[in-house]
């Protein structure tokens, strides 16, 4: 027996020996980056990361990136990516430690990481002890995870608190719980600063080549700014960064009869406040139109989620709600009762896709738009299957526009995932080789009354064109002679009610 507490015993040390060669070795590599952004928040998490990461490429930082979101990706300084390998699929905290291993290599101006942890435990363990962030984003607080980060906006505002850098800059775009942000950046030392989405302007935003929100391009200007990045070259270094592989895009499917349909995708928006501006940008930007038919996907493990997208029916006014999966009966009950007549019941355990879309598609009228939304998985990946067999549009006109303007409706074009597992149908789609666009840089709009930190005034109004850059093998990279200079917020950014 005493043998064994011996073996034991000397285990125990190796383990702990091990683990203090482990921790000192990553600490060495955060040292190596001096700027690291730790993204944080319920919506757009992967998608503000990858604007913040290509804000940064433009303004000639070196850096690296990486997403977790619909599929984890690890974003090399060229803007090339590859999937984030995990034993067994299973996604674990630790791997951040092999991230930042990898990231310290290239020997980069600035890292941007996505937080990948939901227990709020594990959120500050991620920042206190991962990744150390010297710049913090908290995008938005939405009501999602509440049986892990509290059952209220402010408590989950407070658990998404505890990825904050202490005595650090957080950024954010949260207006509503601003005030419960504050009170948490102030007890951790930590600056917090107000992206205003206001600042954003309708020509920027129309010059990107998938659907995005202003909230995201505004934090990732912030943060841009903060390192001492430009805004028009900002800009553009998100206009050439590629979106991610869950982003939202419209889809123009020919259904059987010559039914003309519309698809968006909206099942990465899983809580009913992003489901509703997600629609209801497509809705203002024309991409789809009415009627509109909705589609609600049912889990069994999400009934509280089922419940909340039949809720919000009434906002979306739509002519038919299809639900599939199961529960459906979930998500049916949560319709107020002068909508559930449009309510169309065709979920089930095991029910068959090619039945269940038949039935789908014949409800349809010969031009209309069909919305999806709640949750993927089940039978909402077949759903996502059947539709892709269906040809395309072949001859969608263009819309009519200035010549000024024209160069900006090369925007949402559907992107697909090059490591995602695609059908025969969805590899035949998208075989043709895209048709070169010439892009050009939208009218700039001045960032503030003023240009922040005595720099000189942003680009003057007009257009240029822009040549995409090259990118370059990682021996031809130059070395960092110096590090970046270090920008402080202005004393203005406080409030979302103030006046930059």
């Amino acid at each position: 027996m005493l043998f064994l507490y011996c073996v034991l015993l000397v285990c125990c040390l190796i383990m702990l020996v091990a683990g203090v060669i482990e921790q000192r070795r990553h600490y060495a590599n955060l040292a190596q980056i001096p700027n690291r952004v730790l993204v944080n928040g319920i919506r757009g998490k992967s998608s503000i990361t990858r604007l913040c990461a290509g804000a940064l490429r433009g303004g000639g930082l070196r850096t690296v990136a990486k997403t977790t979101g619909t599929a984890a990706r690890f974003i090399h300084p060229d803007a090339t990516e590859e999937p984030v390998y995990r034993k067994f699929g299973i996604a674990n905290v630790v791997e951040q430690i092999g991230i930042v291993r990898r990231a310290a290599a290239y020997q980069p101006d600035a890292l941007v990481m996505e937080c990948m942890a939901v227990m709020p435990a594990l959120q500050e363990i991620n920042q206190s002890k991962l990744i150390q962030s010297t710049i913090g984003v908290l995008c938005n607080v939405r009501e999602d995870h509440v049986a892990e980060m509290g059952p209220t906006l402010d408590d989950i505002g407070r658990s998404l608190s505890r990825s904050m850098p202490h005595g650090g800059i957080c950024v954010t775009a949260e207006k509503e719980r601003f005030h419960v942000l504050q009170e948490e950046a102030d007890a951790r030392n930590c600056k917090l600063i107000y992206a205003d989405p206001d600042t954003v302007s309708d020509e920027e935003l129309r010059g990107f080549s998938w659907f995005t929100f202003k909230e995201n391009v505004a934090i990732a200007f912030t943060v841009a700014e903060l390192l001492g990045v430009d805004r028009k070259t900002a800009l553009q270094g998100m206009y050439d960064a590629p979106p991610d592989p869950g982003v939202l895009s419209v889809e123009r499917y020919v259904a059987p009869g010559g039914k003309r349909v519309r698809f968006a995708n909206v099942f990465a928006a899983n809580d009913p406040e992003s489901t509703l501006m997600n629609i209801n940008q497509l809705l203002d930007l024309g991409a789809i139109e009415r009627p509109l038919n909705v589609v609600i996907n049912c889990r069994p493990d999400r009934v509280e989620r089922n419940g909340q997208m039949g809720q919000i029916v009434p906002d979306l006014m739509p002519d038919k709600v299809f639900v599939i999966g199961h529960p459906s009966k979930s998500a049916i009950d949560a319709i107020p009762a002068e909508w559930r007549s449009r309510a169309v019941d065709l979920g089930g355990d095991q029910r068959d896709g090619e039945e269940f879309m038949h039935e789908l598609l014949g409800h349809l009228g010969e031009s209309s738009s069909l919305v999806a939304i709640g949750n993927i998985h089940g039978q909402g990946e077949i759903l996502l299957e059947h539709l892709a067999e269906l040809p395309a549009f072949e001859d969608e006109p263009e819309p009519a526009a200035p010549s000024v303007e024209s160069a900006q409706h090369h925007q949402y074009v559907p992107h697909i995932d090059p490591y995602a597992d695609l059908t025969a149908a969805q590899e035949a789609r998208f075989t043709q080789p895209p048709v070169p666009q010439q892009y050009v840089h939208p009218p700039q709009q001045p960032y503030g009354q003023a240009p922040p930190y005595g720099q000189q005034p942003y680009a003057q109004q007009g257009l240029e064109e822009y040549q995409a850059p090259q990118p370059q093998s990682p021996q031809a990279w130059p070395l960092r002679t110096q590090e970046p200079q270090q920008y402080y917020p202005d004393p203005q950014w406080q409030s979302p009610g103030e006046t930059r």
